[in-house]
């Protein structure tokens, strides 16, 4: 009986992939459908620390701001007795009305820093310090979406850190939103010096305080 003769392998011209009578090996189709799949996903999905980002709807004016965030700021307030002024004052500085590349791109309100352990972006901030401000790159979460990020402030002050669970407690526990402002920055939550001030103007000049529970 003769021989069969060895089947040889060539390599396509047009993909460089290994071909026999004319097919792509099926090791070959494997890796094309993962490399496109993968690439597709990424396309329609953006993702930064292999968390999807959901891309919030930009917000025109500051009453529609304080309307998008207002129901859930007294959910935050019913649930883990954050005030809802507090939530949206910090949400108002912090993110610029939404407006803030923190808060375009990470959905981060509240200008948090991650951890090793979580999503985050090196971006570009100020902080003071030494008498002065400072442009200083620090790592920021990202959250995927708004209402994410304000649960996580909430859960933050009224659980505090890892390493001191009742280090916000006297904003918790404050009996005005003038006591809470100033709890704040006694605990360092912001390196600004005016913060606790700015906090108050932008309650007052909103009337944020309407949306606090009684």
């Amino acid at each position: 009986m003769a021989a069969k003769k060895r089947r040889r392998k060539r390599r396509s011209k047009a993909t460089g992939f290994l071909v026999r009578k004319g097919r792509v090996q099926w090791l070959n189709v494997i890796v094309l459908v993962i490399v496109f799949g993968g690439l597709g996903w990424v396309v329609s999905t953006r993702w930064t620390g292999w968390l999807p980002v959901h891309q919030e709807v930009t917000v025109k004016t500051h009453a529609d701001f304080i309307k998008r965030l207002a129901p859930d700021a007294k959910a935050m307030q019913t649930t883990y007795h954050v005030r809802a002024s507090i939530t949206l004052a910090q949400a108002i500085l912090e993110s610029d009305w939404g407006r803030s590349t923190n808060a375009t791109e990470n959905n981060n309100l509240f200008g948090v820093k991650a951890t090793a352990a979580e999503p985050g972006k090196v971006m570009t901030t100020q902080e003071y310090y030494d008498g002065a401000y400072h442009q200083v790159k620090r790592r920021f979460r990202v959250y995927t979406s708004w209402h994410a990020s304000m649960v996580a402030h909430a859960k933050r002050l009224a659980n505090g850190p890892a390493w001191d669970p009742g280090h916000y407690q006297t904003v918790i526990k404050a009996k005005t939103y003038q006591d809470a402002a100033q709890a704040l920055a006694k605990t360092g939550y912001a390196t600004d010096p005016d913060y606790a001030q700015k906090i108050i103007n932008v309650i007052q000049k909103y009337d944020l305080e309407r949306y606090d529970s009684k």
